[in-house]
């Protein structure tokens, strides 16, 4: 029996991804067309709706809530489950360490904040909910997050940009492993918590440790150079983007990692890409073919 999904957000980075996963795994691919579709109808016939939907961080505040019910109400309609890419923004810098399911959601930012009332919409709701909870990103293709954008900016002349205290462990997620686990637990999704919230345990690295291993993927030493944050004040008046990752800064010195017990509960034979496979993934696209060649890239990472 094919079962059918549809992707809200199919161009972004989630969606990208997630429609490729379950494609390979057999799945029919729906998308979106604002222009031509109405929500409800696409969502019909549907067994789950994966919202990618992300718009920028300046207009969370006017768009967020309403992208969510109108989901929330398409998928009470036809019964979908309902996949969501969450993030580690509703904890905040005072919730004890791991950050699990279970964990208070302390967030007072206004970033936080919305993504708090956003998740308990859909706990409210009827709604069958699968929230895959992930720390940034590592993409396969420069897709305008945090490594690609920031970091790994000057990585093709030996420099690597840390945003925070390069000694305190952070959480990351291969793009490719966390859609394929949205995958594993839509098919489980029967069984599944009506809310679920499943943290995935990824990869916990410090800058450090994440510079040393891009030297090893390079095959030459990188250096690693502080982010200049100043740049960003000087920017807040002329750019809305601004202010929001000001925001967040927080996030870079404050330790933190996602408890993948449940996760490992739930799909305990899911096998992690290597990390230094999935930053060689990453860094091909960006520096080309100054990638070690001694250290391929393993068969279907």
């Amino acid at each position: 029996m094919t079962h059918t999904v549809l992707v809200l957000g199919a161009s972004g980075r989630f969606g990208r991804q997630a429609s490729e996963a379950f494609a390979r795994a057999g799945w029919q691919v729906r998308g979106f067309n604002r222009h031509r579709d109405t929500l409800t109808t696409a969502a019909q016939g549907a067994d789950v709706i994966v919202n990618a939907w992300n718009p920028p961080y300046y207009d969370w505040a006017d768009q967020v809530p309403g992208l969510h019910a109108q989901v929330i109400e398409a998928a009470q309609l036809s019964g979908s489950t309902v996949i969501i890419p969450g993030n580690v923004y509703v904890f905040g810098p005072d919730t004890r360490v791991p950050w699990s399911g279970a964990s208070p959601h302390r967030a007072t930012n206004p970033l936080g904040l919305i993504r708090r009332e956003m998740e308990e919409a859909y706990r409210a709701s009827r709604v069958r909910t699968i929230v895959l909870r992930a720390g940034d990103f590592i993409d396969t293709n420069a897709s305008g997050n945090w490594f690609d954008a920031v970091m790994a900016k000057r990585l093709s002349r030996g420099r690597f940009t840390y945003p925070g205290n390069p000694d305190i462990p952070h959480a990351w997620a291969y793009l490719p492993d966390l859609c394929r686990a949205a995958v594993q637990l839509a098919e489980m999704r029967q069984v599944l918590p009506r809310y679920s919230d499943i943290p995935f345990p990824g990869y916990t690295v410090t800058g450090r440790e994440m510079t040393a291993a891009l030297s090893h993927v390079l095959g030459r030493d990188v250096t690693m150079k502080p982010m200049p944050w100043w740049q960003l004040q000087l920017a807040r008046p002329f750019w809305k983007m601004a202010p929001h990752l000001l925001e967040m800064r927080y996030l870079w010195d404050t330790p933190h990692w996602l408890d993948g017990s449940f996760f490992n509960e739930l799909l305990p034979d899911f096998t992690h890409t290597a990390f230094e496979d999935a930053l060689r993934r990453a860094v091909s696209s960006l520096v080309g073919d100054h990638v070690h060649p001694d250290q391929p890239v393993a068969a279907g990472a």
